[in-house]
């Protein structure tokens, strides 16, 4: 699977000048929530655009997975390196996987060497099957996969539901390779480092970074156009810890796991912001001797701009009072 790393040329230095103006200039994107489909010629929910020099990504709907964009809800990225393309994330279901491998095909010659699963969710693994079928390489966190093992069945139950005859094809395929904390890849212009920064949104969540570009594909680590979901299982306090490396990193760039390519700042405002306000706020109700019930109605205006911010606001809260009641 590795090849041998080669050292890219820096971007032209006018170019990434205005990348980076772009980028830290920017509000967050027109939000996509209420648009069904913007690529209508495919399962895909947007065509792959080129974030950075060989580096592609479909952007999938800030809103909840639905028939209308396939459960393309996340975003589906590759990296072309010169000797073969690194996918991350399968998609929910096999026909996003393919339709991505068609998009790709359109951009390169080069074989998909390597698939990489950001976590255990569905649209992120659930499209394994197609990879698997076509010999490729699936690796993921340890956590993660044992995650989908444990509810893979309910995961691909909840995606049929929802997806209906463009679940065809999709059948239950976990990674292939694991590791824990690290798994450094080098092939032709990419050194691509896979981590594990600790707990965040949810088990075996990891973040692909390329150190060379400065660019990191973030997956669930950080939210930005839409309201992060806080799960049974996910520990908001550690996610606060697992930030900080997070941050160490200084991405220039970030491809979040839901919503347009952005940067450090816009990720930081909406992902680690808006849980130091919310344990704040959940903080202030318990040390007054608050209840469960007040809780879902703690102030969170700030973000009420948000997509899916309707559906998640009360229920984060609740969830939140719930951890913290044991702190």
């Amino acid at each position: 699977m590795a090849a041998q790393f080669q050292t890219q040329s820096p971007l032209p230095r006018l170019v990434a000048s205005l990348l980076t103006a772009i980028l830290l200039t920017a509000a967050p994107a027109g939000a996509s929530e209420q648009i069904a489909d913007q690529y209508p010629q495919s399962v895909l929910y947007q065509k792959p655009v080129e974030v950075i020099p060989h580096v592609w990504s479909a952007i999938g709907a800030t809103a909840p997975p639905t028939y209308e964009n396939s459960g393309h809800n996340n975003n589906l990225s590759f990296l072309v390196t010169g000797e073969g393309v690194i996918v991350i994330n399968a998609g929910a279901c096999a026909q996003l996987a393919e339709a991505l491998h068609d998009e790709i095909k359109r951009v390169t010659d080069e074989p998909v060497r390597l698939v990489i699963n950001e976590n255990g969710q569905g649209h992120a693994m659930l499209g394994n099957s197609y990879w698997a079928g076509q010999q490729v390489p699936i690796l993921a966190q340890s956590y993660a996969a044992a995650e989908f093992e444990a509810h893979g069945g309910d995961i691909l139950a909840r995606m049929q539901d929802y997806n209906r005859d463009k679940a065809e094809g999709t059948d239950l395929q976990g990674p292939t390779e694991t590791f824990e904390e690290e798994r450094v890849i080098e092939m032709g212009r990419f050194r691509v480092e896979v981590k594990n920064l600790g707990p965040a949104h949810a088990p075996g969540d990891i973040v692909v970074w390329l150190p060379e570009q400065s660019l990191v594909i973030s997956g669930d680590m950080a939210f930005h156009e839409r309201l992060l979901p806080i799960f049974d299982d996910t520990d908001t306090a550690a996610w606060l810890e697992s930030w900080e490396a997070f941050e160490a990193l200084e991405a220039t760039y970030v491809i979040p796991g839901h919503g347009h390519p952005t940067n450090m700042d816009q990720v930081r405002r909406y992902t680690k912001d808006y849980l130091v306000h919310l344990r704040g706020e959940i903080r202030s109700l318990i040390d007054a001797g608050g209840s469960l019930k007040e809780a879902y109605y703690v102030d969170q205006t700030p973000f009420a701009h948000l997509d899916t911010f309707e559906q998640l606001a009360t229920r984060n809260a609740g969830r939140v009072f719930e951890q913290m009641e044991w702190e």
